[in-house]
């Protein structure tokens, strides 16, 4: 069993980022520390290949150094593609990865399950964080964080709307499930969204101008901190132009953009990132980048945008406009019902 390793690399992951105000990813870590970390290690290193569900492709070619390098490629159907989930993975664990179903959409699967009439053709797709189950994720935070209470402020008129319990309960850009922590008579003045988590005075503002949230919330500057090439280098175009055009995916799911990166000056994991469009980002979320040819070269959490960062840039100059000189759900949410925290968790990890 590998319960104790996935409590240390995965769970407690998880809860430092809630305590800490940033949005975590399970998911990645698990698949990054656990199914091709702890896993490999324990069992995978007696075989030369292990196989695993997950909706994607890879291919492994000989670059120009004689060197065999695996690539990670999307699965066909952009719906289901799971490469965001396996965008940290490293050259030794993914050119040992095999994926079976990765050639396949979600529909032909269904069709093979029903001819073979295999036991799980009827089952349900999974969803929600990985090692919870029925829990709900403020469940699981009440009972490894508790309560912090603190004032609710609108950003505008810096007036005392609510008292939340938390900061770890709430992320950027939420708007569901704000109403327990507004005062009588604010609800109505709705929608109300998340727009600062203020972690020095354990402070929440909040925002019901349009205006202000679109401003706000919907930014397209970001700096990707700790990166993770798959092929375990950066591309060349990266090293000589400095900076490059890509397609990025802040969250799972088929969505992405084009966005130029460049690689911060005096780091080797940091890149700045400048998207076409406007989004929704939240410090702790992971950004994964693709390629035109559906190739994901790798991910990285999102950092603090610095003004020393900023200084270096040469893309946009910070004026949220794009240079055209060339051509997955971040946050969690709670999952189903369940049982209380406490036998669940116990049950899982204690």
């Amino acid at each position: 069993s590998l319960q104790k390793e996935y409590w240390d690399k995965v769970v407690r992951y998880t809860i430092a980022e809630a305590e800490a105000g940033r949005t975590p990813n399970p998911d990645i870590m698990c698949n990054a520390r656990i199914k091709f970390g702890m896993f490999y290690e324990y069992a995978g290193r007696r075989f030369r290949h292990v196989a695993t569900g997950h909706y994607a492709r890879s291919h492994t070619e000989i670059n120009s150094k004689g060197e065999a390098v695996t690539r990670l490629l999307c699965s066909p159907d952009p719906v289901k593609d799971q490469t965001y989930f396996l965008s940290t993975l490293g050259q030794d664990q993914i050119s040992k990865a095999l994926f079976p179903v990765g050639e396949y959409t979600k529909s032909e699967i269904r069709e093979l399950a029903e001819k073979f009439d295999l036991p799980t053709k009827m089952r349900k797709d999974s969803q929600g964080i990985c090692f919870l189950g029925k829990l709900k994720f403020d469940d699981f935070l009440a009972h490894y964080l508790g309560e912090n209470p603190g004032l609710v402020i609108d950003e505008e008129s810096e007036e005392v709307v609510g008292e939340h319990k938390g900061l770890w309960y709430h992320t950027i850009g939420q708007r569901k499930g704000l109403g327990p922590s507004l005062f009588a008579g604010q609800v109505n003045r709705g929608p109300w969204y998340v727009i600062e988590k203020n972690m020095r005075e354990n402070k929440l503002i909040v925002s019901n101008s349009a205006e202000k949230i679109s401003s706000i919330l919907r930014e397209n500057v970001l700096v990707v901190q700790d990166f993770q090439w798959i092929s375990g280098n950066i591309p060349e175009k990266l090293k000589t132009a400095k900076k490059m055009k890509l397609k990025v995916k802040l969250r799972h799911g088929p969505n992405t953009q084009s966005a130029w990166i460049q690689k911060v000056n005096g780091s080797n994991t940091a890149i700045f990132v400048e998207l076409e469009n406007n989004d929704s980002i939240a410090p702790g979320q992971f950004a994964a980048f693709y390629t035109d040819e559906d190739e994901c070269l790798g991910a990285g959490p999102i950092g603090e945008l610095t003004s020393n960062i900023l200084d270096q840039v040469e893309l946009g100059k910070n004026t949220h406009s794009v240079n055209t000189e060339e051509e997955e759900e971040g946050g969690i949410s709670s999952t189903a019902e369940g049982e209380s925290s406490s036998s669940l968790v116990e049950e899982l990890f204690l």
